[in-house]
């Protein structure tokens, strides 16, 4: 249905050019529509009132049958010249409907060519000229009918109106309450309603209904006032029950495919089948189209399709299964699928449906007095989806050749809506797959802090996305808390955050500041941006991140943040608090520096790094308009929900439950970290001068704290190590220069100095007299690095501690 506003000018012809004029039985016009002006370019105001001859190009009398008028004859139907502004004439086809009650006519007129040319579609049209029943109701604004009238006597198939009634009094509430709200839509608004099929349940025969193609357009006065609406019926072939002669491909086109579950899908396409073209419908389906799956290719007997939809779901099937509400119909092969191989519709009648099923007909359940089935392959994209079946019962006539080309068409729309159903299944697992692959485990533990991640999907898993979480552990024990957002949804989203966060990983191993570490992955996002297809420059490489690294050692956390929500923190014994975090641009935007923010973040401390789905609706899932209030709500939550005793899993889905999020619009990501500390007895730490002499001290140091530890086992590698790194700080760098030594399952040595001048591992030759001190570092430890601050460089070696 296509719906254009009267006020943007002359309506275009995609509403089919249907013009609505009210006239009495003088032929004067009483009422107007904005249809009708666009048909002709006069206004109501230069109408109403006037005698409907006044708009032809010449006067033209016409055979046959006229309205009962007094003074102007009017031709029941005909092609006529009509005046048109600006373009001086144009040719339409109308035809009149005599009113009841006071009399008078309704005119039905659209341009010729949309009416006997090709580009002529749909029953409404048809009518015009001549090939089907037109009935009209006109009501008035309280939507009461007024006037009825039909173009032909006899029995009307469709719902009996007569003045005084409303829809309510002939059909279904819910069925009324739909086609009324459409009314007042038109109403209010002059937009009119062209061609909708509507489905109207009978009364006292819930099982049956009318497919009717309404229409309805709004009638003015001549000041251009709405003075009540005009509701045009074309009535389905009187030969057939109502809905049997429905046109298929384009209900299917119509109402197939608005959704993108395979189920609804499935539902959707039998309930245009039933009831109305058949008396029961069946959608059966390869277990592979539900899991988003190509299906195997039919090609062996016993094969079984998967019961997907059934209309009217109150049918009745013969055998039922024991204890189900509903038949657990599954296709055999050599049924359905064997009469499908062709790739064409097949009849069949119940004879011969007894013939192919043999004695087997018990066991399956088929429709309770079944007459005659037709059977239509579900094929799409060379896949062979299912079968669609469709069958009627009692003394309903059998299907025909007609009706099975009919079916294949409905059948070959319903299997592109359910193949773009079964290929988002696929995406959508994908996604997911690849998403719960990316993530980090839920929950971490190490010496600096545990933390514990939550991640919900959007739509309740119907959208996956780009949002992550990560905690990363660096060396000296320190570690290093992420939380991102990339824009979208769906496989592109979640392959991006994957590269994200492998090149925030890497780029953590290098030890850079927050602040470099974000300018390095927004030069990376830039490329990634300039290297993908144009389509997904603002889709794919769009995103926000959360960094900080804490410090177990000296009880510091240093946070950066990318156009990122900022953290929350959670003292001991205290309400939650904002931490103040200067926001950089997100990524790839770029031209400012990244600024970093160091709090104290002191053991047994909480804090939360979030993505922005967490804040942005409230507890009723309505949109929150400021992002500020959402991030109270979330440090209120915390407040309530964090406690000492209480596991931070447990913490994190108690924030959920407060803030009521269960299935959110936008993805969710929540990650805690509650802080730890490295107990002071852990840690020994001196300052040397930049003396060789200094190089003794440092042994001796080394010797007797390892010896205070226990660990004698380590003191010669140890030693080893402090004295190849304290005499290239010596010879090479500026002091201060100090030496510190932590433990804390591992043994890690770290030698500082105010340098910034980068060290180099080199293969000293045999005749070289120096070059190998960070050989034999590398040699004695199980790993060793360089990190950078702004008073200098710190280089580490790391050691295993022997168990006991």
């Amino acid at each position: 249905m296509t719906v254009s506003s009267p006020h943007d000018g002359a309506l275009p012809f995609a509403l089919d050019g249907l013009a609505a004029v009210v006239v009495d039985n003088r032929g004067t016009v009483l009422r107007w529509t904005a249809t009708a002006q666009a048909l002709t370019g006069f206004t109501a105001g230069e109408v109403c009132g006037r005698s409907v001859s006044d708009l032809l190009a010449e006067d033209r009398g016409g055979p046959g049958a006229a309205a009962d008028t007094e003074e102007t004859l009017i031709p029941l139907a005909g092609r006529v010249p009509l005046r048109h502004r600006p373009q001086g004439t144009i040719d339409a086809v109308y035809r009149a409907t005599p009113m009841d009650g006071p009399g008078g006519s309704v005119i039905l007129a659209a341009p010729a060519q949309r009416v006997s040319g090709p580009e002529r579609s749909g029953a409404l049209l048809g009518a015009l000229s001549g090939h089907g029943r037109i009935r009209i109701a006109l009501h008035d604004t309280d939507l009461a009918v007024v006037q009825t009238g039909t173009t032909s006597a006899g029995t009307a198939h469709g719902p009996e109106l007569s003045p005084g009634c409303r829809l309510g009094d002939v059909t279904a509430p819910e069925d009324a309450a739909r086609v009324e709200a459409l009314l007042r839509q038109v109403l209010s608004t002059g937009v009119p309603v062209v061609r909708s099929t509507e489905r109207l349940a009978v009364p006292g025969d819930p099982r049956r209904e009318w497919v009717l193609c309404w229409s309805a357009v709004r009638l003015e006065d001549e000041q251009g006032r709405p003075t009540g609406v005009a509701s045009v019926f074309v009535d389905p072939d009187r030969t057939q029950p109502p809905g049997r002669r429905v046109d298929l491909a384009r209900e299917t086109a119509e109402h197939v495919g608005d959704s993108l579950d395979v189920l609804r899908t499935a539902q959707e396409l039998a309930s245009v089948l039933a009831p109305g073209f058949a008396d029961v419908a069946a959608v059966d389906l390869a277990q592979a189209v539900f899991d988003g799956e190509e299906p195997p290719p039919w090609s062996h007997d016993g094969e079984l399709l998967r019961a997907a939809a059934t209309a009217p779901r109150d049918a009745a099937w013969t055998p039922r299964s024991p204890g189900a509400e509903e038949p657990v119909l599954r296709q055999p092969a050599d049924f359905g699928v064997t009469h499908c191989r062709r790739g064409e519709a097949s009849v069949l009648d119940r004879d011969q449906v007894a013939a192919a099923l043999g004695l087997r007909m018990a066991q399956w359940p088929l429709p309770e007095d079944f007459r005659s089935v037709a059977v239509a392959p579900l094929t799409a994209r060379g896949l062979a989806l299912g079968v669609l079946s469709v069958w009627r019962v009692g003394d309903a006539e059998p299907f025909t050749a007609a009706d099975a080309a009919r079916l294949e068409a409905a059948a070959a729309r319903g299997a592109l809506a359910l193949d773009n159903a079964r290929r988002y299944t696929h995406e959508h697992r994908a996604a997911g797959v690849l998403q719960q692959r990316l993530l980090p485990p839920s929950t971490t533990d190490t010496p600096a802090a545990e933390t514990a991640g939550v991640y919900l999907p959007a739509g309740g898993g119907e959208a996956i996305g780009g949002d992550w979480f990560d905690a990363i552990p660096l060396p000296s024990f320190r570690l290093a808390l992420v939380a991102g957002d990339v824009v979208g949804h769906g496989i592109h989203a979640s392959a991006t955050m994957g590269r994200l966060r492998t090149a925030i990983q890497t780029l953590a191993d290098l030890e850079l500041d927050p602040e470099e570490l974000l300018t390095r992955v927004g030069d990376l996002v830039q490329r990634l941006a300039n290297e993908s297809e144009p389509y997904y420059h603002d889709i794919v490489v769009g995103a926000t991140c959360l960094y900080a690294v804490h410090d177990p050692v000296s009880g510091h956390c240093t946070i950066a943040s990318a156009g990122h929500p900022p953290p929350i923190l959670v003292r001991p014994g205290q309400p939650a608090e904002v931490v103040d975090v200067s926001p950089g641009p997100p990524f790839p935007v770029g031209g400012t520096p990244y600024e970093s923010t160091t709090i104290d973040f002191a053991p047994g401390s909480v804090l939360a790094l979030y993505t922005d789905g967490l804040i942005e609706q409230d507890r009723d899932e309505h949109e929150v308009a400021d992002i500020d209030q959402g991030t109270q709500r979330l440090a209120a939550a915390l407040t309530s929900v964090c406690r000492p005793g209480r596991t931070l899993a447990e913490t994190g889905h108690a924030v959920l439950a407060e803030l009521g999020i269960d299935a959110p619009r936008d993805d969710v990501a929540l990650m805690l970290a509650r802080a730890r500390a490295i107990p002071e007895e852990h840690m020994a730490s001196w300052e040397f001068p930049a003396d060789l002499e200094a190089v003794a001290g440092a042994r001796e140091a080394t010797a007797r704290q390892l010896a205070s530890w226990g660990l004698d086992e380590l003191a010669f590698t140890t030693e080893l190590i402090v004295s190849e790194l304290v005499t290239n700080a010596v010879r090479h760098a500026r002091p201060p220069i100090w030496l510190r030594l932590i433990r804390d399952g591992v043994l890690v040595c770290e030698v500082g100095d105010s340098s910034p001048t980068q060290p180099r591992m080199r293969r000293a030759r045999s005749t070289d007299e120096g070059g190998r001190g960070l050989f034999i570092v590398a040699q004695l430890s199980s790993r060793w690095g360089c990190r950078y601050g702004r008073d200098g460089k710190t280089i580490w070696a790391e050691q295993p501690i022997p168990r006991a």
